[in-house]
């Protein structure tokens, strides 16, 4: 038996919020949208690469998500590392630098973390 990864789901309390800061800070773009009266599905794709985010919206939910201890992220490979930090930095969205390892993660609207990496030459 093989698997093959398709998405990773982040449930979302604002679609359009998170949907424009993954447009902003990663490229991301809807591929597709499945409605239901009760949620709302949009997967986002890098144009790359098959592998999609989820984010799921529960309509009528306004509290946020516990996230438990956080540990965990989803990581994006980047060309032009330099050119990704500026953004970040100018959107704030920074939340945790290693320099030591050349990498840094970034914050989305609802608090899931996303860790930069640059693209190995």
């Amino acid at each position: 038996m093989k698997a093959k990864f398709a998405h990773l789901n982040f449930n979302v309390i604002d679609l359009e919020k998170s949907m424009k800061f993954y447009e902003e800070a990663l490229g991301l773009s809807e591929v597709r949208r499945v409605e239901t009266p009760d949620f709302t599905l949009v997967y986002l794709g890098d144009g790359e690469t098959d592998f999609q985010l989820e984010l799921t919206c529960l309509h009528g939910r306004t509290q946020k998500y516990d996230l438990g201890e956080g540990e965990f992220h989803i990581a994006f490979t980047v060309r032009d590392f330099d050119a990704a930090y500026s953004i970040h930095k100018e959107m704030g969205c920074i939340c945790y630098e290693n320099n030591e390892m050349g990498i840094y993660f970034i914050e989305d609207p609802d608090g899931y973390w996303a860790e930069i990496i640059p693209e190995k030459k």
